[in-house]
C-alpha cells in the first residue's frame, strides 16, 4: 500500500463560506436521510395491519413488521463495507450521493406499495426488498458523511464538521417524531390506515431527491482529489489493509459506536415507550419531552465536537461521559417521584448524550486517508449492528430484574466512555 504524506491533510486556515456551505448541505441530507430510514418505526403498526394478512395473530405481526424493520440495520454492515470501497477507490463525492439516492428511491416506493389485500404475500416481499436496500444506503451515508466534511474543513475544525453532521442525523429522527405526531393529529385513525400512512414516506423521498439534486453542487474533497494526483490511492482491497494494519483503531471506533448507537437507542429511541409503559406517563407528554431532549441532543453534538477540536476527544469523553453519569442516573431515579421534572432532566440528559458528538472526530483521525472511509464505515456499521441491534433487548430483559435497567445499562456505557477518554489522553490522542 502507497504510504500517504500528514501534507494531504487540509492546511491550517479559516473556516470559508464554502465550508459552512458544505456543512448545510451535507447535514440536511443527512436529517432527510435518517428520517427516511427511521419514519418506518412510527407507523409499524399500521404498516402491520396493510402488509400482513388480517387473520394473522397480533404479536406475530408485530414481530414481522418489526423484523422488516431490524433487516435494514442487518443490511447496514454490507452496504457500508461496499459503498465505503469505492469511496477509498473513486471518491467521496460519488458514493455520497448514491447514498441517499439509495435512500430516496426506496422511500417513494413504500409510499406506493400494494397492500397484502391488493397482491398478498408480494407485498411484504416488496416492503423488505426496500428496508434492505434503505440498510445499505444507511450504511454508507453515516460514515461517508462523517469523511466527506472532515476532509473539507480545516484539520482544526474536524470536530465541529462531524458534531455538525451528527446534529443533523439526530434532527432526522425528531423530524419523523414531528411528522408523525402531525399525520396522527389530522387525520382520523381510520384515515391513516386508509391512506395517510403513506405520506410521510412520499413526503421523504421527495425531499430525499431533492437532496441528491443539492448534492450536486458538492465538490469532492480536497483530500482525495490530492491522492488521486499524486497516485496514492490503495494497491489493494482497502478493506483487507484496514484488517491487517488498523486493528486497534477498528477496536477503538467499535467502542466508540456502542456508546453512540447504545445512547441513542436507550435515551432517545427506547424511553418515550418505558415512560407510557412503566411511568404512565401520557402520550403526548413523553413525546414532547423527547422532542425537547432530541433538541438539545443536536446542540450537545455541536458542542462536543467543537470543544473535541479545542481540548481534545480525551477530556471531552472523560467529562462527557460523567455529566452523562449524573444525568441519567437522576433522570431515571427521579421519575417514579418527582414526574414534574421529567421536562427538565430529560433536557438535561439529552444534551449530555451530545458526547457522541466527538464520537466521528475520533473515528476519522484514526485511520489514514487512503483507507479512512472502509476503516471508519467498517467498523462503525458492523459494531452498530450489533451493539444497536443487541441493546433493546438487553435492556427490556434487565427491565424485568429493576425499572431501572435504562439507568444501569447508560451508566456501563458511560463506564465505556471515560476508560475511552483515559486512553486517548494517556496516548495523547
Amino acid at each position: 500500500m502507497t504510504s500517504v504524506p500528514s501534507s494531504i491533510e487540509q492546511p491550517s486556515r479559516p473556516l470559508t463560506r464554502s465550508d459552512y456551505k458544505t456543512l448545510s448541505l451535507s447535514a440536511l441530507g443527512g436529517a432527510l436521510e435518517f428520517y427516511d430510514f427511521i419514519i418506518f418505526v412510527f407507523f409499524a403498526t399500521v404498516v402491520g395491519k396493510l402488509f400482513f394478512p388480517a387473520d394473522m395473530p397480533e404479536w406475530l405481526r408485530l414481530m414481522q413488521t418489526f423484523g422488516i424493520f431490524a433487516a435494514g440495520y442487518l443490511a447496514r454492515p454490507l452496504g457500508g463495507i461496499v459503498m465505503a470501497h469505492f469511496g477509498d477507490l473513486l471518491g467521496r463525492k460519488k458514493m455520497f450521493t448514491l447514498s441517499i439516492f439509495m435512500m430516496a428511491l426506496p422511500t417513494l416506493i413504500m409510499g406506493l406499495l400494494p397492500t397484502y389485500a391488493q397482491v398478498g404475500l408480494l407485498a411484504p416481499i416488496l416492503l423488505l426488498l426496500m428496508r434492505v436496500i434503505q440498510g445499505a444506503a444507511i450504511g454508507g451515508e453515516v460514515p461517508g458523511a462523517w469523511v466527506f466534511v472532515s476532509e473539507h474543513v480545516p484539520a482544526r475544525n474536524t470536530g465541529y464538521a462531524c458534531g455538525t453532521l451528527t446534529a443533523g442525523l439526530t434532527a432526522g429522527i425528531l423530524l419523523g417524531s414531528l411528522v408523525a405526531t402531525l399525520i396522527n393529529t389530522l387525520y382520523s385513525a381510520e384515515q391513516v390506515v386508509d391512506y395517510a400512512w403513506r405520506i410521510p414516506f412520499v413526503l421523504g423521498g421527495v425531499f430525499g431527491l431533492f437532496s441528491v439534486y443539492l448534492r450536486r453542487w458538492l465538490h469532492e474533497t480536497p483530500v482525495f482529489a490530492e491522492m488521486q494526483q499524486r497516485k496514492a490511492l490503495a494497491e489493494e482491497l482497502p478493506l483487507r489493509a484496514v484488517l491487517r494494519d488498523h486493528r486497534g483503531p477498528i477496536i477503538l471506533s467499535m467502542l466508540l459506536t456502542w456508546v453512540l448507537s447504545a445512547g441513542i437507542v436507550v435515551v432517545i429511541l427506547m424511553t418515550p415507550a418505558l415512560l407510557q409503559s412503566l411511568y404512565h406517563v401520557s402520550p403526548t407528554d413523553s413525546l414532547k419531552a423527547n422532542s425537547l431532549a432530541i433538541v438539545l441532543l443536536s446542540i450537545g453534538c455541536i458542542g462536543a465536537g467543537s470543544l473535541a477540536d479545542r481540548f481534545g476527544a480525551g477530556r471531552v469523553f472523560v467529562i462527557g461521559s460523567l455529566l452523562l453519569l449524573a444525568s441519567s442516573w437522576t433522570f431515571y431515579h427521579s421519575l417514579p417521584t418527582r414526574p414534574d421534572l421529567l421536562f427538565p432532566l430529560y433536557a438535561i440528559t439529552g444534551l449530555c448524550v451530545g458526547v457522541i458528538g466527538a464520537v466521528p472526530y475520533v473515528m476519522v483521525k484514526a485511520f489514514p486517508p487512503v483507507v479512512r472511509f472502509s476503516g471508519l464505515s467498517f467498523s462503525y456499521n458492523v459494531a452498530y449492528a450489533i451493539f444497536g441491534g443487541l441493546t433493546p433487548m438487553v435492556v427490556t430483559a434487565l427491565l424485568k430484574v429493576s425499572p431501572m435497567a435504562p439507568a444501569y445499562y447508560v451508566a456501563g456505557l458511560c463506564a465505556v466512555g471515560l476508560l475511552v477518554g483515559l486512553y486517548l489522553l494517556a496516548n495523547k490522542r
